[in-house]
This record gives C-alpha cells, sequence and structure tokens, in this order.
C-alpha cells in the first residue's frame, strides 16, 4: 500500500514537473512569435536547439568549457578546504565560535564581486583571480554547513574519540566528517553553485576564455541564440554536477 502511494505521488510530481516545462515553453513560442518584442531579443525555440547544436560541435565550446571546469574545480577544493577547516574549528571550539561565527554569518551574504579588484590586484588577470572569486564564494556556505553539522554529532562518539586519546586528525576523519555527511553534502552543493557563479561572473567582467567570456561575447554581438544555448547547457551540466553530489553521498550511505 505504501508503495502504491509512493509510485502515485512520483507519477504526479513528474506529472507537475512535465506541464509546467511544456508551459514554459509553448508561453516562450508564443512570444517568440508574438511580435511584442524585437524578434532577437526572444528568439524561437528551433533557434535555440540550432544554436545549442552548433555550440556542441564547435571546438572552441569544449576548450572553454575545460577552462571553466578547471578553474571552478580549483576553487571549489581550496574554499571547500578552507570552509571544512573554518566550519570544524567553529563547531567544535566554543571560544572560536562566539568570538568569529557571527563574522562568518554576516560576510557569507555580501557579494563577492564587489572583491574582485582586489582579486586582480592579488592575482592578476588570468585564471587566478577567477579561481580566487570561485574560492572566497564557495567558503562561506561549506563553513556555515559544517559548523551547524558538527554541533549535530551525537556527543557519545565525540566522548568515545576522546576516551580513546584520538588525535585532533583522527577526530575529524573518523568521527566528525562521517557524522556529518549530510549538512556537509548540502553545504557542497551549495558551495558549488556559488562557485559557479563567481568564477563566471569574474570571467564576464575580464577574461578572453571560458564560458562567461562566450556568454558576455554572444551578448556583445547580439548573438541571442548562442548565448541562451550557452545558458542552458550551462545549467544543464550544472543540475548534472549537483546530482552527480547527491549520488556519490548516497552510495556513500549505503
Amino acid at each position: 500500500m505504501n508503495q502504491a502511494h509512493a509510485a502515485a505521488a512520483t507519477r504526479s510530481v513528474t506529472m507537475v514537473r512535465t506541464v509546467i516545462i511544456v508551459a514554459t515553453l509553448a508561453a516562450w513560442e508564443a512570444l517568440a512569435l508574438s511580435g511584442l518584442l524585437f524578434r532577437d531579443v526572444v528568439p524561437s525555440l528551433q533557434a535555440i536547439c540550432s544554436a545549442v547544436f552548433r555550440l556542441l560541435t564547435a571546438a572552441d565550446f569544449y576548450f572553454n568549457l575545460g577552462v571553466t571546469a578547471a578553474e571552478i574545480g580549483v576553487a571549489l577544493i581550496i574554499g571547500g578546504a578552507g570552509g571544512l577547516a573554518v566550519g570544524i574549528l567553529l563547531g567544535a571550539n566554543r571560544f572560536l565560535s562566539r568570538a568569529y561565527e557571527s563574522l562568518v554569518y554576516y560576510l557569507g551574504p555580501t557579494p563577492k564581486i564587489i572583491f574582485f579588484p582586489v582579486m586582480i590586484m592579488w592575482f592578476g588577470v588570468g585564471s587566478g583571480s577567477k579561481i580566487a572569486m570561485g574560492a572566497i564564494s564557495c567558503f562561506f556556505p561549506i563553513a556555515i554547513s559544517a559548523a551547524s553539522g558538527i554541533r549535530q554529532i551525537d556527543r557519545v562518539l565525540i566522548r568515545v574519540g576522546l576516551s580513546f586519546r584520538a588525535s585532533t586528525w583522527q577526530m575529524a576523519t573518523k568521527i566528525y566528517l562521517p557524522a556529518m555527511r549530510g549538512p556537509l553534502v548540502n553545504g557542497m552543493r551549495l558551495g558549488l553553485g556559488v562557485a559557479i557563479i563567481g568564477t563566471l561572473l569574474a570571467q564576464t567582467k575580464l577574461s578572453n576564455r571560458g564560458l562567461g567570456y562566450l556568454i558576455i561575447q554572444a551578448y556583445s554581438t547580439f548573438d541571442m541564440p548562442r548565448m541562451y544555448a550557452l545558458i542552458i547547457v550551462l545549467f544543464m551540466l550544472a543540475v548534472a554536477a549537483n546530482a552527480l553530489i547527491g549520488r556519490l553521498a548516497r552510495s556513500r550511505n549505503s
């Protein structure tokens, strides 16, 4: 009975999602054909699909995709490692939490693009400043999630580790990280999203390669189908990366 209800609920959710997607596409096509806007501002779905095909068969797209993926990956490693370390320290030490955690919460929502001129001065106009923007963007959600997750750990586990005189490294790897997997995965998902945003914003401001550069170049030349194609492909890649993180977390739990 429960399985039947679950299957019915899944079908209902799938149907609602399908209806929303179809309605959105139909509204887009109607607006494109209505003539209310300049025709290239809202191109037809056929024009966008053709642009997606041309994009995926162009060699320069994969080069720029590799550049963006590398910069986001390095940014996520640096910002994620720093955020994880700071989050564990804040969550495990009450004094450090009272002294510094409020600063992390206040700085977290700050638009990181305001730091981009500083990043340029520190790391130059190359990949370094883009990686720095992505790292500083993902640092805060991961740190906040890690600090929250470490407080949810059963104190019995911590006392067991202390009773065995586990070192700080052993406590972090054997007790803290396995017990806070859920909040940490959520933090990684948020961190990935803002790392993508920070890196792409930096690429649109000052770069001659990367997906952000391609998007702003298409906008500058008013090639709207190509711009929308890039946005769609980037959106799908971000969804796939997010789903991959969730799948890896579930496989580890099982």
